[in-house]
């Protein structure tokens, strides 16, 4: 297979603090010769594991770039033992227009792997997060949330894999993160996701859903800055004082922190729209749901007096996601119930 046409301004072997790109040569209407610029700081302090933290990978999802941008900024070598790249704006083009997917190709940089290094511009990111910064992790964290069109009640996620040892790693990585909600998920198709190529890699993998609505919240934002750092105190590559004490007062705190264990067994977790029109929610995330109860209504919106259309829950459990913003169109996921597992499990960084 050819080489990638993307080229790495930093060097990943050199000890210190590095901030560059991944330059990506993209010829178009206003320069000829240009590139696609995508931010990567790498900080490394001699031999350890590897973190590599991503955000970014839909570009309308804004906790995970606010909290890496925040973390190259201040993260030392003196800090670490091992190496920490982060990527905050993963799918760049993506994260300028404000849009999930890239406006270059319309492609979705989660659904493009393992990518082409002659493909789409969003296939030549995939390509090199494949072939090159993959091998160079020993865990690896991408982080989601909800954009523009879903909202989530905070999770960090892991899957269920086949290998028992490496989901046990994954899981324990995941509950490091000590979101307030941590996720067994299902996905309806994980052909050409990111997480399945790093699953597939063998790595530690940990997925985040952290709000949603397009924006982000001192909430949120608290909850992934908190989790970043845990996350790398669990794989050994910053120490505890290190993990608590670089952040404001918004992402430490002295109190005991929990997290609830939540799964995704099947389908019937997932509620499907099978009609345009105006949304109700009968249900807020985080309440819990009976099995067959009405969470849903949607209205016709081209007429009134018309009797709205309700949707029923597949399953009891807890709404853990819902459709956003009010309309809705045909094939959305009006809602995600997913079933709680355990509650209170102390969070240990």
């Amino acid at each position: 297979m050819r080489a990638s046409p993307i080229q790495p301004t930093v060097d990943f072997n050199a000890d210190g603090e590095q901030h560059g790109f991944l330059k990506l040569p993209h010829s178009h209407d206003v320069s000829a010769w240009g590139a696609e610029m995508i931010p990567i700081t790498v900080i490394r302090n001699g031999e350890g594991p590897t973190a590599l933290l991503t955000g970014g990978n839909h570009g309308d999802e804004y906790e995970g770039p606010i909290a890496l941008s925040k973390l190259a900024a201040t993260l030392k070598a003196s800090d670490v033992r091992g190496r920490v790249i982060i990527v905050p704006f993963m799918n760049f083009p993506a994260f300028r227009a404000g849009t999930r997917t890239s406006p270059i190709d319309h492609g979705n940089l989660n659904r493009s792997f393992p990518g082409k290094p002659d493909g789409t511009v969003t296939e030549k990111i995939a390509d090199y997060f494949q072939r090159y910064l993959l091998p160079l992790a020993d865990y690896v964290l991408d982080l989601h949330a909800g954009g523009r069109t879903l909202d989530f009640v905070p999770f960090a996620a892991i899957h269920v894999l086949p290998d028992a040892t490496q989901q046990a790693r994954c899981e324990a990585a995941m509950r490091a993160f000590g979101a307030p909600y941590s996720m067994r998920m299902l996905e309806l198709d994980s052909v050409g996701l990111y997480d399945t190529a790093v699953e597939e890699a063998g790595k530690v993998f940990v997925s985040t859903e952290l709000g949603g609505g397009g924006t982000a919240t001192v909430q949120s934002v608290a909850i992934t800055e908190r989790g970043v750092r845990g996350f790398l105190q669990h794989a050994g590559i910053i120490r505890r004082d290190e993990a608590m004490g670089h952040s404001s007062a918004s992402t430490s705190t002295s109190a005991p922190r929990t997290t609830t264990l939540l799964d995704m067994p099947d389908g019937t977790c997932y509620t499907t729209s099978e009609h345009d029109g105006l949304l109700e929610l009968c249900k807020d995330l985080g309440d819990m749901v009976d099995g067959g109860e009405v969470i849903a209504r949607i209205y016709d919106a081209k007429r009134t007096g018309a009797a709205p259309i309700e949707y029923r829950a597949r399953r009891g459990g807890m709404l853990a996601a819902r459709h956003f913003p009010g309309l809705v169109r045909i094939g959305d996921t009006v809602a995600v119930v997913a079933d709680v597992l355990e509650r209170g499990i102390p969070v240990t960084v």
